[in-house]
């Protein structure tokens, strides 16, 4: 006993110990996520750790050249080799030769008679070791005939087709007021937007086991199993039912996380063999399989007047789709609306191509389309100020959309939009401290500690983005989830075929039926597609589409386990509420507990979430083709050495509309980790593609921004104005931080050095300022 603890029991008093800590709970509560031990301790279950019983290991044979035809494959070799089980090429392929994400099935499960991209794949090996799997896909021969790749865009227009359905996949040409409009003040401008890779945690992994029935189980960490299984089972020849899809771990997405040239060819193999084959891939072979986000090439005219309202905007925007279109489409259409920004435009001509060519596949990157444009649009704000003699920020100010204006696509804003309160807080929010000029604060400097640079080199600039990005699908998509929930013995299962990508939404639905049932124990089963589908894990989805199907379910079970109650006290069930644990009436007279009124019962109940419809553009560019819209407002504070072109972001003041607050420990690091992002794109990440062939594709080639790169990131308004067509009135908060980001940094840098700054990620030379 200690001598304070003696002391206390001489006197006759003791010593209360403290109260535990309340278990967050329900929504507005930071809640742990369920899995986020087991991650922390390397025990959480991913592709790569799967593991079979007569397990083979399967190998990809990809081609070296962006563009080439294919005279002869011999697999000869590679199938006489000891430990080899099965070679399989376009020959194999039993069902539908063609699979692809979007609107279009256009890339074949293995090339046969073209290469259209490196990396592209040609044939498959299952063996019983997986370097005899590697050694064998090398002994695979292939004859080819090297054609000159189509890798600029621009040429793509003029090109012989690198494919059956052309080069051109989608022209959207946006008409919105008087062509004949003119302003005051015209600036113009050129931008380049780089190839940024989604560099997942993990690299793709999965496992294909034969089922007794002829069929097929693919494990994968895919983001969409029921799209992904009916593009397996059309690729097998067989009915969906006998192909399922297990989501197994997903080491992080940001975009579609799964590329199915490596999930088609793994079931081939299984199906070919009669064996589980698993397939684990290198960094490298990440990066060649899997989709890119698309570089663009943007040339913008703005007209203002004095006073530096815009009057009109003329765009033309041309996206590099790579070599097949998967959702090149809807890109194109995100960037295209909002090629103007959040801003008021009466009068808007726009000009949108999404080409295919001979570089590597784009396709669904985290604001795809629109972080292009708002790259674009802010660094056209930033000339019109400049020209007016004005400051950004309040040029900004008087162009800013605001809710009920009409954005170019004729589409009314019927969402909240308080762009203006984003712009002005961060714009108000203190400027962080200068660097002192002594040598133990030396690491302050741009290049890091004992860079290069000297500190009177050193160029301070402030900038501002202003992003916007749309939620759920878009032009008509068919946005649907269902959810089951269940519950027995006081403990709720969710079952919902939303996948866990990292966003949150397992926490989510915890959070769900914790708040409308009482119950604090609740589990979110595993996904498969024996589940009925819930669409791809991207923009929101899961958090408005899947959440609002869980709360549906929840809110009518909440009705089977009160309705007893009513009935008994004659009341409806409206007048009575579940809150810590109780179920109350609104007068009193009933106080009981959700446990004691559970006891012995099992209760469940299946609901559906489907938004409002949209429509897709016409021919014009017009509809309304979005559900909900977010936005957010960036400060960028950098230090430029503008000697050797060297940048450091110092500070990222972040203002965002996220509609409501519903877990905010999940949200503050999905923002931080979106504004992260960003800075990576504004400042290392560019895939080299040279004639199309991908330069470096390792993570040492590839820059990313690491924790030394990250900036302070200042979240100094979080805008709480609900949406009220949307479940709980949330927001989707991870891709528009992005869009809005890199924007913000290369204004900074602008504002710093008085360079033009026109292409993503900034180059050295883009901020070297001659002659000081």
């Amino acid at each position: 006993m200690s001598n304070d603890a003696a002391t206390a029991e001489a006197e006759g008093t003791t010593e209360t110990a403290p109260a535990p800590e309340p278990i967050p709970h329900g929504i507005g509560a930071s809640l742990p996520p369920a899995d986020a031990r087991a991650k922390t301790e390397g025990t959480f279950p991913y592709a790569a750790d799967l593991w079979a019983e007569g397990l083979l290991w399967a190998a990809v044979l990809r081609s070296p050249h962006a563009h080439a035809r294919i005279v002869s494959i011999d697999t000869t070799h590679a199938r006489e080799m000891p430990g080899v089980r099965a070679v399989v090429t376009h020959e194999d392929v039993p069902g539908a030769p063609l699979h692809g994400r979007g609107s279009r099935a256009d890339r074949p499960v293995f090339a046969s008679e073209v290469v259209r991209h490196h990396g592209e794949p040609i044939a498959a090996v299952a063996a019983d070791h997986p370097d005899t799997a590697r050694m064998a896909a090398a002994a695979v021969i292939v004859e080819y005939e090297v054609l000159d790749p189509v890798t600029d865009p621009e040429q793509a227009f003029e090109a012989e087709p690198l494919h059956p359905d052309g080069n051109l996949i989608r022209h959207i040409p946006l008409r919105h007021g008087d062509p004949e409009a003119a302003g005051e003040v015209v600036v113009e401008g050129l931008y380049r937007i780089g190839r940024q890779d989604p560099a997942p945690i993990g690299a793709e992994a999965g496992l294909a086991v034969p089922r007794p029935d002829g069929g097929v189980e693919l494990y994968l960490a895919s983001t969409n199993p029921h799209g992904d299984r009916d593009a397996a089972a059309a690729c097998y020849g067989l009915p969906p039912e006998q192909v399922k899809i297990v989501v197994t771990g997903v080491p992080g997405a940001t975009a579609d996380r799964e590329d199915q040239g490596f999930q088609l060819p793994l079931g081939l193999l299984a199906l070919k063999t009669g064996c589980p084959v698993k397939l684990t891939a290198t960094r490298e072979e990440s990066f060649l399989g899997h989709v890119h986000r698309h570089p663009t090439l943007l040339r913008y005219r703005h007209h203002a007047d004095a006073e530096g309202r815009v009057v009109k905007v003329e765009a033309q925007i041309l996206l590099d789709a790579g070599a097949y279109a998967d959702t090149s489409s809807d890109a194109l259409a995100a960037a295209v609306a909002f090629a103007c920004g959040p801003y008021v435009v009466p009068n808007a001509f726009i000009e949108g191509w999404a080409v295919r060519t001979n570089n590597p596949p784009s396709g669904h990157v985290r604001g795809e389309g629109a972080m292009q444009v708002c790259a674009a649009y802010e660094a056209q704000m930033d000339k019109v100020a400049k020209k007016l003699g004005l400051d950004p920020a309040e040029v900004r100010l008087r162009n800013v959309l605001a809710t009920g204006d009409v954005l170019p696509t004729g589409q009314t804003v019927t969402c909240p939009a308080p762009v203006a309160e984003l712009l002005q807080a961060v714009r108000d929010f203190p400027l962080p401290a200068l660097p002192k000029d002594t040598p133990e604060d030396e690491w302050l400097l741009p290049g890091g500690p004992e860079g290069a640079g000297e500190p009177g080199a050193v160029r301070r600039g402030v900038g501002y983005g202003i992003g916007m990005v749309h939620m759920l699908g878009a032009e008509g998509a068919d946005e649907v989830s269902t959810a089951t929930v269940k519950v027995q013995d006081g403990v709720a299962t969710v079952l919902c075929a939303a996948v866990e990508t990292g966003q949150g939404f397992t926490t989510l639905a915890r959070q769900i039926v914790q708040e409308t049932l009482g119950v604090d124990e609740v589990h979110v089963a595993p996904v498969d597609t024996d589940q009925p589908p819930a669409g791809a894990g991207c923009r929101g989805r899961h958090t408005w589409v899947s959440g609002g199907a869980v709360e549906r379910a929840a809110k009518m079970v909440r009705t089977q386990l009160l309705q007893p109650l009513a009935h008994q006290f004659g009341m409806s069930t409206e007048l009575l509420q579940i809150a810590d644990g109780k179920i109350t009436s609104y007068d009193g007279v009933l106080s009981t507990t959700v446990a004691e009124t559970l006891e012995g019962k099992e209760l469940w109940a299946t609901a559906q979430c489907r938004p409002h419809p949209t429509e897709p553009l016409d021919e014009t560019g017009q509809g309304d083709a979005f559900v909900g819209m977010a936005f957010c407002a960036i400060r960028a504070v950098v230090d430029v050495d503008i000697e050797i072109g060297s940048v450091r972001v110092v500070e990222l003041a972040v203002a965002q509309d996220v509609g409501r607050v519903l877990n905010p420990a999940q949200l503050t690091a999905r923002i931080e980790a979106g504004v992260t992002q960003g800075v990576g794109i504004a400042l290392t990440e560019n895939l080299r593609t040279p004639r199309g062939l991908i330069r470096h594709p390792d993570l040492t080639g590839y820059a990313l921004p690491t924790a030394l790169d990250t900036p302070d990131i200042r979240i100094v308004k979080l805008v709480e104005e609900r949406d009220v067509v949307a479940p709980f009135g949330a927001k989707a908060v991870s891709a528009v931080p992005v869009v809005a980001s890199p924007a913000a940094v290369a204004s900074a840098v602008r504002a710093a050095t008085g360079r033009p700054v026109n292409r993503l990620p900034i180059r050295p030379q883009a901020a070297v300022v001659t002659g000081n």
